[in-house]
């Protein structure tokens, strides 16, 4: 299973319960907002340094952040 594919979706979902805008989300975490947003398109492929940034910024563990990615994935069956 690829959570590559998944893990801007889980950033996304993790950051409308938290109820942060991209620029918020990118604030906390020391990103550009482009950047973020292109993670949650899956348009980037973030190194883990990032990784930990964002998931700290939303208050949220990093193997939390693969869970949530995880079950994104398994809820797409046909695509993972």
């Amino acid at each position: 299973m690829d959570l590559s594919k998944y893990y801007g979706a889980a950033v996304r979902q993790h950051r409308l319960l938290v109820r942060l805008s991209q620029e918020e989300l990118a604030e906390r975490a020391g990103l550009d907002r482009t950047y973020v947003s292109g993670i949650e398109r899956g348009r980037r492929n973030p190194s883990l340094r990032n990784l930990q940034n964002i998931s700290e910024a939303l208050g949220v563990d990093l193997d939390v952040m693969f869970a949530t990615a995880r079950q994104i994935a398994l809820s797409q069956p046909g695509k993972n």
